[in-house]
């Protein structure tokens, strides 16, 4: 029975009785309140019937009830900050730029850092709610860091602040097409690779192809990764651009951390 309330009226007392976590609590009113409506619980400390019973209350500021294990947003922030961290410290690079013959300017950084967001984006989206809430937090670290550069170079604010607006629109542009892309055949993403991370400007289809198997199979390796791992961690890591053994990828191991995920 969800909910079972017993009131004994007579002259002298009153007898209450309220569930709380599937135990019944006697409370005693007031002397002369005979008549008045049981909802004084003055007497009792304030608290939700969720943290009283040990459950797990929502998140301030998000619209969702995350998973207990990660019921903080401060651990998702980390984990979110270690993998965009991954995606400009683990990255290679000098063998983009080498490979596909890319100048190294800070465009060509930022086209090489998109394509590794969007593949941490992709793995996310499928670890439910969180890893959606995960998402969004990996792409504010991403405007973060970008203007945080641009102030580092000494780009005028004015000048800055347009370039953010175009970035943005190239951004989300972006992984509109990278979608479409992954989820077509070969063609299909080597067409999104062009129109993004060539800039149209690709003259050696060797690099296409180059950058659509780099896709493939990072994409699959992301997916052989714990979704559980990468919610605690935030630790990806990325294979090489040009393998030295193709028959090397495999099952990543699974992150060690703490019991607080840290």
């Amino acid at each position: 029975m969800a909910l079972l309330v017993r009131v004994l009226r007579n002259q002298t007392s009153i007898s209450q009785w309220v569930p709380v976590c599937s135990r019944l609590i006697p409370v005693s009113p007031t002397q002369g309140q005979g008549d008045r409506a049981l909802s004084r619980t003055s007497q009792w400390p304030q608290m939700s019937q969720s943290r009283a019973c040990g459950g797990s209350e929502q998140i301030p500021g998000i619209d969702i009830q995350l998973n207990r294990k990660y019921h903080t947003t401060r651990k998702i922030k980390i984990a979110a900050l270690r993998m965009y961290t991954s995606c400009v410290e683990k990255t290679d690079f000098e063998e983009f730029f080498l490979r596909c013959q890319m100048p190294d300017t800070f465009n060509s950084w930022f086209l090489i850092t998109l394509l590794h967001v969007w593949m941490c984006l992709v793995r996310m989206k499928q670890e439910g709610r969180s890893g959606k809430y995960m998402c969004r937090i990996i792409v504010h670290f991403m405007w973060e860091d970008v203007q945080q550069r641009g102030r580092v170079m000494g780009v005028n604010p004015y000048i800055l602040k347009k370039n953010m607006i175009l970035m943005t629109n190239h951004f989300y542009a972006a992984i509109l097409g990278y979608d479409e892309g992954i989820l077509s055949d070969d063609h299909g993403l080597a067409a999104a690779l062009w129109r993004t991370f060539f800039n149209r400007k690709c003259e050696d289809p060797r690099h296409l192809e180059l950058l659509v198997e780099y896709v493939r199979k990072q994409i699959q390796y992301l997916d052989s990764m714990n979704g559980e791992d990468l919610l605690l961690t935030g630790e990806v890591s990325w294979r090489p651009l040009v393998e030295k053994n193709p028959q090397s990828i495999l099952k990543p191991h699974s992150p060690t951390y703490n019991d607080e995920g840290l």
